[in-house]
């Protein structure tokens, strides 16, 4: 997991703790106030909430507490790792993409981040400059050539 990964399920947890599971809480004392529970749509849903949340503060916690942080930056080499901004470019269409290769949990698309497990992600890993990929899309297979690696 990268720093930022790290961080950004630190906040989550800390929100779940200090306003979401707080104004659950309030939510089923309050629907608890409308009398009959058996049926109290209103406290069944706020019930539910709470065991979502609950759910994913666990959740949280394994992954921090088992997260292993990788800082871009420390790790160098010649080959795609966890961690590396690559540069590929689209053999078909010679459209030039980057990413960085993070954990599952902090892919986003849109700011260029996709998770190691992600199709391109498995196939970018152990490659150099100049090597070629293949991967599997809904519209067939597309192959990739690594034009750059970059650290931190």
């Amino acid at each position: 997991m990268t720093p930022e990964g790290y961080r950004k399920l630190q906040e989550e947890l800390k929100h779940i703790k200090a306003v979401e599971r707080p104004a659950i809480i309030a939510a089923i004392e309050e629907a608890r106030g409308h009398g009959d529970l058996s049926e109290n749509a209103e406290y069944d849903a706020a019930k539910e909430k709470q065991q979502q949340l609950d759910q994913r503060m666990r959740e949280i916690e394994d992954r921090l507490a088992r997260a292993q942080i990788i800082r871009p930056g420390d790790v160098k080499g010649d080959r795609v790792v966890f961690g590396a901004t690559v540069v590929i470019r689209d053999l078909e269409n010679e459209r030039v993409v980057t990413y960085q290769l993070v954990g599952q949990g902090e892919s986003n698309l849109a700011a260029g981040k996709i998770s190691v497990k992600s199709p391109i992600g498995a196939a970018l890993i152990g490659k150099q400059v100049g090597e070629t990929i293949a991967v599997q899309t809904p519209a067939g297979e597309r192959e990739y050539r690594v034009m750059e690696i970059r650290f931190g």
